[in-house]
């Protein structure tokens, strides 16, 4: 039995990298995050925000209350900051905005 079985001697072993199952671990992790974006993206439906095309437009509040509006048109994307600030002056009238029940605001053009 001895003649068909051909082991490698102790001394001619060779040495594995313990490392190098780490390579693979990271091509999965990799394909995983790709693979999370892209449903992200299908879910949400923000498929725009990459088209540069596109333009989109963003309301943003945070925990304490605070909104930012975001505003991306093509490459530029702008952020402006809203304050409880109460400004006057001359201007134009433009229309007129309402809230309705469920608490959406429907603004109406002159």
């Amino acid at each position: 039995m001895g003649r068909f079985l051909q082991l490698p001697s102790p001394a001619d072993a060779e040495d594995e990298d313990p490392l190098s199952g780490v390579a693979n671990i990271f091509d999965v992790s990799v394909v995983f995050i790709v693979g999370l974006m892209i449903t992200l993206f299908s879910v949400y439906r923000i498929g725009d925000l990459v088209d540069p095309d596109s333009e989109v437009t963003l309301v943003k509040t945070n925990a304490d209350g605070l909104s930012e509006i975001i505003v991306k048109r093509g490459t530029e994307i702008t952020a402006y900051e809203l304050t409880g600030e109460t400004l006057g002056g001359q201007g134009e009238r433009l229309g007129t905005a309402y809230r309705l029940a469920d608490g959406q605001i429907v603004y109406v053009p002159d």
